[in-house]
């Protein structure tokens, strides 16, 4: 995954016409390290997205207007529009990360 460095880079990426998964993290999140552990496996059989990360305690800012309360996050984002969320009692699993991914229709 690639990391997001700045605000405006986040609003060039997810202002794609393709899907963009974002994920918010930190680096003091055990859940986040726990989702690291199976993510890369995840992104190689979802590669109709393309697939971000950013760290939620750099842009505060940017978890606030699209309501990441908890971390770590998946956001999907397309044409600049926040399409769903999986907030973070539900990405603690691989088989929970792809049945939001599978149920997604972007």
């Amino acid at each position: 995954m690639k990391e997001i460095q700045t605000a405006e880079q986040f609003q060039q990426i997810i202002s794609s016409d393709k899907p963009v998964v974002v994920k918010f993290y930190t680096t003091w999140c055990p859940d986040c390290m726990r989702l690291n552990m199976f993510i890369d496996d995840i992104v190689k059989e979802y590669s109709q997205y393309d697939w971000f990360e950013i760290n939620r305690d750099n842009f505060p800012e940017l978890a606030e207007k699209y309501q990441v309360m908890g971390i770590p996050s998946l956001l999907v984002f397309r044409n600049g529009e926040k399409m769903a969320h999986l907030h973070s009692a539900n990405a603690k699993t691989p088989e929970e990360v792809k049945a939001f991914l599978q149920s997604l229709t972007v």
